[in-house]
């Protein structure tokens, strides 16, 4: 009876295993190290998922192990190809030293799982940030900005930042010693948002190089938005599982900082069909509707919008074609 008993949890302990497996596989990776961070930093990683299934994925909620981590779920619901995300918040206000924490996530559709995923870092005391990160804002395209982030250090009279790391190519980023003590030191942090930075969310992070050996490096966050003449959502279209020969019909907002006229919408892959407005207005709402091809396997198309103001704008849409179930049935 006993043998009974033990070959059944087996069964059932490895059945549960292979239950979660495929809700990892939508993970792009399930760890994370925000390594030594400054007190007060904001200090923030996004875990990245993409449905790979043709069923929709529900996340019912995220839980954490220990308050230094807060996780959000940043889009509870994805459709096949749909990418989402779970944001972990490393709490860098109220806790110091080292710190991990394992975030639970919950899918209760298409089927039951839960995936662990986990984040550890360290947070100085002796390096306070103020503001914690920084924050450049709603940018309009071509117009540069700057910003600056006030950094003190308690500890060793001569603690010096070396370097500045900037993360990209169109951000520029210089420190300057502002005081200095036997014990305290201090430096503002200046970051410059070049007039050439691309339309688009910003998500960087610049390394400040330090001259103390037991952590040479600490990161900090840079977030914020460029706005182009022209804005469209969503800013890539998913058009569905469809099977040869199918029609799905989706909206695009198109938005202007003034009133404008699109005067051609096209793709260069046939199956298209947009339906515009001759009316100059700010906000354009615009059906497209696609038929898809025989081909079976996931689509890319490139989609081009032209206004009168000569603005002009692109985005992907992408759909993946199925075989017809009765065809499925078949094989």
């Amino acid at each position: 009876m006993l043998r009974i008993v033990l070959f059944v949890a087996v069964v059932l302990s490895s059945s549960l295993v292979e239950a979660q497996e495929w809700a990892k596989k939508m993970f792009d990776g399930q760890a994370h190290d925000f390594g030594n961070v400054a007190r007060g930093a904001t200090v923030e990683y996004q875990f990245e998922l993409s449905n790979l299934y043709q069923e929709d994925v529900h996340i019912s909620g995220v839980r954490s192990s220990c308050g230094c981590t807060t996780p959000k779920i940043l889009n509870d619901t994805l459709k096949t190809y749909e990418k989402g995300a779970i944001l972990a918040t490393f709490n860098t206000r109220s806790f110091l030293g080292q710190r991990s924490a394992t975030l639970t996530v919950t899918i209760d559709k298409p089927f039951f799982a839960e995936v662990q995923l986990r984040v550890k870092g360290y947070i100085r005391s002796d390096i306070v940030l103020t503001p914690g990160g920084v924050e450049l804002g709603s940018v309009d395209y071509g117009s540069p900005v700057e910003k600056t982030v006030e950094i003190a250090y308690a500890g060793r009279g001569n603690w010096k930042i070396l370097d500045v790391k900037p993360a990209s190519d169109y951000l520029e980023a210089s420190v300057e010693e502002t005081a200095r003590s036997s014990s305290r030191v201090a430096y503002r942090l200046t970051v410059r948002l070049k007039d050439d930075a691309p339309a688009g969310y910003i998500k960087e992070q610049l390394i400040l190089v330090t001259n103390d050996v037991r952590a040479k490096e600490f990161p900090v966050d840079i977030e914020g938005r460029v706005v182009s003449e022209l804005t469209v959502s969503p800013a890539s279209l998913f058009l569905g599982a469809l099977a040869p020969g199918q029609k799905a019909t989706k909206q695009l907002v198109v938005q202007g900082k003034k009133p404008f006229k699109i005067v051609a919408m096209g793709c260069e892959e046939p199956g298209f069909e947009f339906k515009t407005s001759d009316t100059s207005r700010p906000v354009h709402l615009v059906p497209v509707t696609f038929v898809a091809g025989t081909s079976p396997g996931k689509k890319t198309y490139r989609i081009t919008i032209e206004t009168d103001s000569g603005a002009t704008q692109e985005l992907t849409a992408y759909c993946q074609v199925v075989a017809p179930k009765d065809q499925v049935a078949e094989k």
